[in-house]
């Protein structure tokens, strides 16, 4: 049935030409450059300057059957528009325009991205039905009639009218609450509302993570941006199971069981971007602690050149990357970028003319070109069985998330003696110390000596915000925090962030890589074999001309784009 519906709606080319908007020729150019290059049709014809966006936009409606409606004309009742929020309406970019037996019809200016009306129908909790208007209208219609911004302290407001609503459905003691009460608990209005509004506020902000934390007198709500965690405004103590009945709700994971940590993953789709949520419950004394790990692909800068590396060091690792074999590893702590480092090297290699397989836990980005191999433990696939069975795989590249154990250690020596370039990551401080835990794994010196040809280890640090960055003189226990003397930084220029909207009076927006890289030569292999330490692996590698961490974030400090805080946060003086 479905492929009969296919084959009866129109192709887009004859809908634009019955509505006078191009020829017959035109249709048949763009034809010739879908043939060659691939491509949509409407896309190649608004390249063409042949029709308008807004063209393709009706055009798009008409082939869906989807209702035209002109917002410039319209008065949209104030009812129908208090059913969308402002935030809502503002991120997903919606307008209603008309609320009938229970069915809401909403504008969208894109008309192929239906999962957001799927989206909707999730946060609103009734029918939703799409409509098609131009970008221009959209926006304008927005600002018309949702020019205040809404804020979780708004939304804590009318939640007060609803605690007696959760007061009747909250147990006598923590255990005894049954599990229709907790679905009920899930689906009340307005905690709905304050979860989407966090949920959709820390997007927007940037944040990495979302901690909601019950306590004993009070329950947080934090989130992690640019690795630093901030305060939103607490919700009242009695919602804690409402909200956390609702996230778990939303991340299909078992709602009765609070006993037990728990995994679960929710999908959202952000005007067209597609948004991961990865859950984790975690019990605790005074509820479940649950923390949302937000994975935004537009926030992902998978290109070697966004990383913050310089120029010496760009060159440093693209020859690394184009070794015929050989390991390289990338360390740091917990959340200081390594797999993105390690992917945007892989993009620069992913062509068709070389396979590249990766394991990793969880898959963080989805790469077309690349195999990518979820790593399941329930299921006995750890990462050293998965290197086993890549070898299989006809491989060039291979990366694998961790070296976490001796196993996996040697079966990444054994793919790279047998002709494979293996990227993984290690935990250690710096680079010189990757060494050391190699051989504290009880991996052999020798087979180190043999394979391992480069490590890059890294820290993050904030940007300063280029809107409102402004110099200043800095005082001499600032510098000397970096280990440094007031006279070796004289003609330095220093910078800060002064806070403005833009970065939420914070002073800084986005952050940087600052990398040590360490590529194996001839001194140190030898170094390796006859037990060197590593301190003398440390002092070799300075002689060679591998920048320490802090001496590189001394550069970013002096080219503008970090503070002296930041630096002296993120690396130690050696």
């Amino acid at each position: 049935m479905a492929q009969d519906v296919e084959h009866r709606k129109k192709l887009l080319g004859r809908i634009l030409k019955e509505m006078g908007l191009v020829t017959e020729s035109q249709i048949q150019e763009a034809l010739a450059v879908q043939r060659e290059r691939g491509g949509a049709i409407g896309e190649i014809l608004v390249e063409r300057n042949a029709i308008t966006r807004d063209d393709l936009t009706l055009a798009l409606a008409s082939q869906a059957g989807m209702e035209v409606v002109n917002l410039d004309d319209l008065q949209i009742p104030p009812e129908v528009v208090s059913r969308v929020s402002p935030s809502i309406a503002q991120v997903y970019r919606v307008v209603p325009v008309r609320f009938r037996n229970n069915v809401l019809t909403v504008a969208l200016a894109d008309p192929t991205h239906l999962k957001t009306l799927d989206d909707l129908r999730f946060l609103l909790n009734y029918e939703v039905e799409g409509a098609v208007a131009t970008e221009a209208s959209v926006d304008t219609a927005i600002q018309t009639y949702y020019n205040t911004q809404e804020t979780v302290a708004d939304v804590l407001g009318e939640l007060e009218e609803a605690v007696g609503e959760v007061a009747d459905l909250m147990p006598e003691t923590s255990q005894s609450i049954d599990l229709e009460s907790m679905a009920e608990m899930a689906n009340i209005a307005p905690v709905r509302k304050l979860l989407n509004l966090i949920l959709l506020q820390a997007i927007q902000d940037r944040a990495s993570d979302i901690h909601f934390e019950p306590f004993e007198d009070e329950y947080k709500v934090r989130y992690r941006v640019d690795g630093v965690l901030y305060e939103m405004v607490p919700p009242p103590k009695h919602l804690h199971l409402a909200i956390s009945s609702r996230l778990k709700v939303m991340a299909r994971i078992d709602i009765a069981e609070r006993r037990l940590p728990q995994d679960g993953r929710i999908e959202l789709d952000i005007s067209g971007n597609p948004i991961d949520l990865r859950v984790s419950t975690l019990p605790t004394m005074f509820g479940e602690s649950i923390v949302l790990r937000v994975l935004d692909r537009r926030l992902v800068a998978l290109d070697v050149n966004e990383l913050g590396l310089r120029r010496d060091d760009m060159d440093k690792v693209m020859d690394l990357m184009y070794r015929p074999n050989g390991i390289v590893l990338c360390t740091g702590p917990t959340g200081c970028g390594k797999t993105t480092t390690l992917y945007a090297a892989l993009k620069e290699r992913n062509e068709i003319g070389v396979k590249i397989i990766t394991a990793e836990d969880p898959v963080e980005y989805d790469i077309e070109g690349i195999m990518q191999m979820p790593i399941r433990p329930e299921a006995g696939v750890e990462f050293a069985s998965a290197m086993r069975f890549f070898l299989r795989q006809d491989p060039d590249i291979i990366l694998v998330g961790e070296i976490r154990d001796l196993e996996t250690g040697e079966m990444a020596i054994q793919a790279s003696l047998t002709g494979h370039v293996v990227l993984s990551t290690l935990h250690t401080n710096d680079a010189p110390t990757a060494i050391t835990r190699l051989i504290d794994l009880g991996l052999e010196p020798y087979l180190i000596n043999a394979t391992l040809e480069g490590i890059i280890a890294q820290r993050l640090v904030r940007r300063i915000c280029p809107n409102c960055r402004e110099e200043y003189e800095p005082t001499p226990e600032a510098i000397l925090s970096l280990g440094v003397r007031p006279e070796d930084v004289e003609g330095k220029k220093f910078y800060r962030g002064r806070g403005c909207d833009r970065c939420n009076s914070i002073g800084y927006y986005g952050r940087l890589g600052i990398f040590e890289i360490l590529v194996i030569n001839d001194e140190l292999r030898e170094m390796m074999l006859q037990g060197a330490s590593t301190q003398e692996i440390r002092s070799a590698s300075r002689r060679i001309g591998c920048r320490s961490l802090r001496q590189s974030g001394l550069l970013a400090v002096y080219d503008g784009l970090t503070t002296i805080e930041e630096v002296a946060r993120a690396t130690l003086a050696e």
